[in-house]
């Protein structure tokens, strides 16, 4: 199987220490790709360097929403210059975190317009994050007719939510979450939407999956949230692993082994 994982943090602390040896894991459990994605100015930097220095990694640059209140005068131009980078395939992950509020809210309001604007300059898709905000994220977004779209990133809405991001242009991804006990809800969003418009991702170092909750999450573990959608549809994992795949490859205007879409 190839697999495409299409969310996580290789630029973090976590994996100072044995960066590439998770890289050779995740190559050798058939992870072919990955989005490896900054949360601040500082890591987006970093992301951008690591991809740039590995096939089938990519990059995605922008300021999370609690590190938003951060943003100063040159941010966004130097992000705009990280951008620029033929590695970078989407802008993000921004969006709106209600649940920790370590921006104050209408600062995270106010930055997540201003960067979703940026990324439409950029012509690229935005990597979302919604915790706790369904409500205020959808009617921003819904507030922005005919541009790119992106990805819904640890999609944690409904049924309903789903179907309205989808309505909107966007792909959800599905994290390791699904493979936890309690996770019913968004199990029952995998069973029913269409596999054209799902992704999968690990969010590494965070949400481990079954079987391996309580460890550092790596981008080698996707094939666990891979298999749980498979079994969870009722088809083999090469199916959802090529799928996803696809799914992520479009999204992102990726072409080839290593290649952008112009």
């Amino acid at each position: 199987m190839s697999l495409f994982d299409s969310h996580c943090h290789l630029e973090m602390g976590e994996f100072d220490a044995d960066r590439e040896a998770v890289l050779e894991r995740a190559f050798a459990a058939g992870v072919r790709r990955i989005v490896t994605v900054g949360t601040t100015l500082e890591d987006a930097g970093r992301a951008v360097a690591i991809a740039e220095r590995h096939p089938g990694v990519y990059a995605a640059v922008g300021v999370h929403p609690h590190e938003v209140r951060a943003i100063g005068a040159g941010t966004y131009d130097a992000l705009k210059k990280l951008a620029a980078s033929p590695k970078v395939v989407a802008y993000g992950e921004i969006g709106l975190d209600f649940f920790r509020n370590r921006s104050p809210r209408e600062v995270q309001l106010a930055r997540f317009r201003e960067q979703l604007e940026i990324a439409a300059d950029l012509d690229l898709p935005v990597i979302i994050h919604d915790r706790e905000a369904h409500d205020e994220t959808l009617a921003i977004l819904s507030g922005r007719p005919g541009r790119r779209g992106g990805v819904f990133h640890c999609f944690s809405g409904d049924r309903k939510m789903a179907e309205r991001c989808m309505e909107l242009g966007f792909h959800l991804s599905i994290p390791g979450a699904v493979t936890f006990p309690k996770a019913e809800s968004l199990r029952d969003v995998v069973r029913d939407l269409p596999l054209s418009r799902l992704l999968v991702e690990t969010d590494a170092p965070y949400l481990s999956p079954v079987p391996n909750r309580g460890k550092r999450n790596e981008p080698a573990f996707v094939v666990h949230t891979a298999a749980k959608v498979a079994e969870i549809r009722g088809i083999p994992p090469a199916e959802v692993a090529e799928a996803t795949t696809r799914n992520a490859m479009d999204v992102f205007g990726i072409c080839g082994e290593e290649g952008k879409e112009a």
